[in-house]
């Protein structure tokens, strides 16, 4: 036998070495279907990052805050807001030129205890002593610091409740229609301007110098909705009997309320320059406030009469 095929036939194989080529530093992986770029990815996220120390993007400078940076922008910005303020100011004084928004805010400065009292002096006003009106430099005290003051919160909240009730009058009666809760709001609203309307026309022909606004004449007349609520109520309670007792005493209370009340403010010039009542214009007065609180009873029926059955 040949040496060598002894050689080869003694000596185990020795396995074969595979040479791999070696990439280059720009070369991809031979054996790699495709190519990897989240490197190249990570690298630009990164240099995206590097500026801000925050981790986000960093932003550029808008063209909105250059132009707000701008020293033509702040005037115009300023010359604006100045326009809208002087318009603001010309709106509110066209407004309480027709809408005295700030005497209304007067007569709705009400607490819960000036309602309470309230309530109970239009129910029950014979014992009450002082009806004169505090002043505090020339000025009324709000009402919730006097009882005597008027206000529009009581006559505003009657008469919903007003209507209300004689929504629920008419449901029992099965009479209940929109048309005719709409007529009968309607219906008090009109003598309610009516009334004024009158006072205001008797008071000029009397020629009386007095401080009773018109605002004060609807909340002395809107008072004797809370009589008339009470005596619709009792009348849907108890009948007619309680209704007519009710609505009776509710009657002589605000009749005498009214004299109370209206004798000083139509009555104060006379009292005040020390002139006898027993003289002719002062004789017209007295009659027109007589007028004035004997009409309430009269509405306060007309208004109640038919929603009780």
């Amino acid at each position: 036998m040949h040496p060598a095929g002894l050689a080869a036939a003694g000596t185990p194989r020795q396995p074969s070495k595979r040479r791999i080529p070696v990439s280059q530093p720009g070369m991809a992986d031979p054996h790699q279907l495709f190519d990897d770029t989240s490197s190249a990815q990570n690298q630009g996220y990164r240099a995206q990052r590097a500026p801000s120390g925050l981790g986000y993007p960093a932003a550029s400078a808008s063209p909105q805050a250059a132009f707000l940076a701008d020293p033509v922008s702040n005037m115009a910005m300023a010359y604006g807001s100045s326009l809208a303020a002087q318009g603001k100011e010309l709106v509110d004084k066209n407004i309480d030129r027709f809408i005295p928004v700030t005497k209304l805010k007067y007569y709705f400065a009400v607490d819960t205890m000036y309602v309470g009292k309230k309530l109970g002096l239009l129910v029950f006003p014979y014992l009450h002593q002082d009806w004169e009106v505090q002043y505090q430099q020339d000025t009324p005290v709000a009402p919730r610091f006097d009882v005597n003051a008027p206000d529009l919160y009581i006559p505003a909240m009657a008469f919903i409740t007003y209507v209300l009730v004689a929504g629920l009058a008419l449901g029992t009666q099965d009479r209940f229609s929109p048309d005719l809760l709409g007529l009968q709001a309607s219906s008090a609203l009109a003598w309610l301007t009516l009334e004024v309307l009158a006072i205001l026309l008797s008071l000029y022909l009397v020629t009386v110098n007095t401080d009773l606004t018109t605002i004060d004449l609807v909340a002395f007349l809107g008072y004797k909705y809370v009589g008339m609520i009470g005596g619709v109520l009792m009348g849907l309670l108890f009948g007619k009997i309680g209704y007519y007792l009710v609505l009776g005493w509710c009657c002589v209370s605000i009749f005498v309320f009214m004299i109370r009340t209206l004798r000083l403010k139509i009555l104060a010039e006379a009292a005040a320059e020390g002139v006898r009542v027993r003289g002719a214009r002062n004789q017209l007065r007295m009659y027109l406030t007589m007028a004035v609180a004997a009409a309430q009873p009269l509405l306060m029926y007309w208004l109640t009469f038919h929603l009780v059955r």
